[in-house]
This record gives C-alpha cells, structure tokens and sequence, in this order.
C-alpha cells in the first residue's frame, strides 16, 4: 500500500523508432520526485511505464488504493519534451483509470504545461508548472493532510486558469543539488539491465549533471525550467558514478543533460575526482561544439568520455543564424577535429526544414557531413513547439496536427520548403551514408545507398513547396541574427559546486 503512487505516460513498444534502437533508460524525473516525497515521509510506489504494458497500471492501483496518483513525466528525457500524442493519450488512460480508484491526479511535463486546461479537462485535479518537485511534496502535504493549497506557487487547477495560466505565479528555482538521489529502487532495473543486453551486450544507465540549458535557440522550448541552469558539485556527480557501477552493474553511462561541458573548469575538477576515485567508465553526453575546446575534450577523454552529441542542427550558416544558435560552421569543424584526434566519437544531431532553408542549404548540410565524417549522426525536421519563437513564427500556418505521434514521425506541420516525402529520403540516404564509413560497405550496401541519394535527386524537383514560409536573415529583428543568445553564467543561478 501506498499513499502516492507515480508514473509516467512513455512507453517505449509504443515509438517504434525506439524499439529499433532499444536503449531504454530509467525515467529519472520521475524518480527524482519519488525521492523527494519519501524524504518528507510520505508512501511513495511507482508504476515504471517504459517497459511495463500500460494495462498493468490498474493492478498497481488495486495493489496500493492510493490516494493520490502523480503522473510525473522524465523532465530529462527528450522524448518527453516532444510531447508525442500517443504517450499523451496515455496519460489521459492513465488520469481515467485512477479516477475510477477515486485518487486524485496530479500531472506535471512538459505537454502538461503547453496544455493545461486540455489536462484538466480530461480529468487531472492539479497540473504543476515550472521544477516542480518541492510543490508536488507541498501540494501532497496539503492535500493527505488537508491543508489548503491556494497558496502554492506553480499550482494549475480548474479554479486557478480562468483568469489565464501565464498569471500564474511559478515556483522558486529547486536548490538541484539538494535533492536526494533519483528513487532507482522503487522500479526493476533489471528489466532495462536484460534489454540493454540482448540488444547491444552491455549495460547502460543514465544519470544527470546538470539540469537546463542557458542558450537560446530560437526553436527549442523550455517550459520547466526556462533560461535557468543548474549544476551538481564535480564529487557528488562522481559518487553516483561508483554507485551505479558497484550496486548496478553500469557498464556504460548516458549523462541526460541538456547541456554538458558547460564549465570548463567544472569538467576538468570532474575529471580530477573521476581519476582520483578511479571511477572511469565509458560515457556519452550532449553538448555544443563551441564548447568543445581543446582543455575541455582533454577532460571529457580523462573522465571516460565515448561520445558527444552535438546540437550541429545545419551545416548553413545562414540557418544556424536564423535559428539564433550562436554557433558558426567553423566551430563545428574544429570540435569534431578535436574529439576524433582525443579518440571520442563526434555525433551530429542534424535539423531539416527550417524555415529559410532550400536547396543550396541542404547540400552545404551534407557537404559539412561529408567533410567532417561523424561517428554518428539523428536525422529530424524542424518541430514547432509551444512558447518558442519558431513557434509563433509558423503558428498561422498549423493545423489540427501539431504534435508528432511517436519520435519516428517527422511530419513537416507548417510549409517548409519541401514535402515530408523528400525529408524522410533525405533523412534515409544520409542516414546510409554515414553508416557506410563506420563499416566496410558491401556493393549491395552501396549499390542501395546509391539508390536513396537518386530517390532525394528525383524528388527535389517534384516535391517543393511554392508557398513555403521564406524567412530572410535580412527579415529579423536587429541583433537577433548573428549574436550569440547565451545567457551569461553571472545571471544564472548560483552553481552549486562552487559554494
């Protein structure tokens, strides 16, 4: 029995791009917010989705008659932050099935705060809005202990958004390094430990650094925790390394932040710690390339570093411009040198369709692809989000659909330059290619290969949008297009491991 229970709406057979990649990771937000309850003495049990059939979810709610349910999405997962409708119609199930036990139902995500009043119409009691840990543990002391909750800051419900949700008042920045450990023995992580096996032979477990991301680009949304960014001490990040090798059996690490490397001096002190704990094993991260200086990749290849992602989204300049990225091409070039020399895999997230973007863009994309050979590259196209500035950009232009159905989507919901069948060409043969250098391609892999590159040829032409959204450098407002939009650290909150 327990008084709380969590979950949360991803359930990975249901994103079948997913499945071909079976890298499952435990939902760390949402452990984060079981830890927390249980360090303010509540009963805490959570209903892991990730793996678990969803039907499963009502046996856990025969087991534990909770009185309140807490449908807390992985705020680290990116694959939350796409809001993808079939794990929504999840949640709203989910929000049904635990009203039917008569609990109460509190929501928190990132599609739960692009749509809170849809949630509450569906039947969620209270929506939490912004970090949200220290009010979901306010907002359970109030309603187990019946208090009131008109007071808490952060806190969506059917009597508060009359009056509008932009007014309502969002909570303080949560102290990040004063949280407990992520509750990983409230899930089977033996489940993720057989997957990660069968599918790649080793064992991968995620865990965190850092939380939010100061830059801003202008397609990306942030409505947890906006322009904030916070840090975790380098020696607390390096305990939980231990942990997860010695209690887990890690034998391999994905750091889920947003954006990693932000300090050099915080990975060269992570470094430091990794070495003197001797605690080194092989991790991948996500980070920019104009963060990848020579000190700091010399950090990332002490510490045990594999793998960088990179946010390299176009090989135009004029498209990293319009976006407000504050990267040029010529970073992108030297960081890639840099890990390939350091003998870290450099990997490229990439970004079609922006608006603006023709022909001659998309090839200096593949040119730049060409000449720097990635380890690996994630193919998408540009993917209007809620409270972005591409989103207000293209808004007039959507229509009924305006959030993908899995990750494996890529439908194009405002006028880019061409249509979806182009991109899911351009995204095949590109994909090929860059497979082809990791291995020695057969004729037939090549001969195949070859074929895609003609299908994208072919359907140049016949595929263009006559009235697709043109947006011009010249068109934006001054200063927006070529400065870097980085939040300088001294307006940030105050890091943490330097206190």
């Amino acid at each position: 029995m327990a008084d709380i229970l969590l979950t949360h709406s991803y359930h990975l057979p249901y994103d079948r791009k997913q499945v071909r990649k079976m890298q499952p990771y435990p939902p760390l937000g949402t452990l984060y917010a079981a830890s927390v309850l249980r360090s303010f003495g509540f009963s805490v049990a959570v209903f892991d989705t990730m793996l678990q059939e969803p039907v499963a979810f009502t046996g856990f709610l025969k087991r534990h008659q909770p009185k309140l349910v807490v449908i807390y999405e992985d705020d680290f997962n990116f694959l939350s932050k796409m809001c993808l409708t079939r794990m929504r119609e999840v949640g709203y199930w989910m929000t049904e099935a635990a009203r039917s036990f008569n609990a109460l139902v509190i929501a928190h995500g990132s599609d739960a705060s692009d749509h809170t009043e849809e949630y509450l119409r569906q039947g969620v009691n209270y929506v939490l809005l912004g970090e949200a840990e220290l009010t979901l543990a306010e907002l359970c002391r109030a309603l187990l202990g019946h208090g009131t909750v008109t007071d808490i800051a952060g806190l969506a419900s059917a009597d508060t958004v009359g009056d509008g949700i932009q007014k309502i008042r969002l909570p303080k920045p949560t102290p990040w390094h004063a949280l407990p450990a992520p509750a990983r023995d409230l899930i089977d992580i033996s489940a993720y430990r057989m997957a990660w096996k069968k599918a790649h032979g080793y064992f991968s477990l995620n865990l965190v650094a850092s939380r939010g991301c100061p830059y801003r680009c202008n397609w990306c949304a942030k409505p947890i925790s906006g322009d904030r960014f916070h840090v975790r001490p380098p020696d607390a990040v390096v305990n939980e390394i231990v942990e997860l090798k010695s209690n887990y059996g890690a034998e391999h690490l994905w750091f889920s932040d947003d954006i990693f490397a932000l300090d050099h001096r915080w990975v060269t002190q992570f470094a430091c710690e990794v070495e003197k704990k001797r605690s080194s094993i092989p991790f991948k991260v996500q980070a920019r390339a104009d963060l990848m200086s020579a000190e700091t990749v010399d950090a990332l290849k002490r510490a045990g570093c594999f793998e960088v992602w990179m946010g390299v989204e176009s090989g135009s300049q004029k498209v990293l411009s319009a976006m407000d990225k504050g990267l040029q091409v010529e970073q992108i070039v030297a960081a890639t040198g840099r890990l390939k020399a350091a003998g870290i895999r450099a990997c490229y997230f990439l970004q079609f369709g922006y608006p603006g973007e023709g022909w001659k863009e998309i090839q200096q994309t593949v040119s730049l692809v060409r000449a720097t050979r990635p380890d690996d590259i994630g193919v998408s196209v540009s993917y209007p989000m809620p409270s972005t500035r591409f989103y207000a950009m293209v808004q007039a232009e959507l229509g009924r659909k305006r959030n993908w159905t899995d990750s494996d989507d890529l439908c194009v919901m405002f006028k880019a330059a061409y249509s979806d069948g182009f991109y899911h060409a351009l995204r095949d043969a590109l994909h090929a290619e860059v497979d082809s250098w990791q291995r020695e391609a057969s004729e037939i892999g090549r001969n195949r290969m070859n074929e895609l590159w003609r299908k994208v040829a072919e359907l140049e032409p016949v595929t263009r949008n006559a009235d697709a959204t043109n947006l011009r450098l010249e068109e934006l407002p001054t200063g927006t297009a070529r400065a870097s939009q980085f939040v300088p650290l001294q307006h940030l909150a105050h890091a943490a491991w330097e206190t």
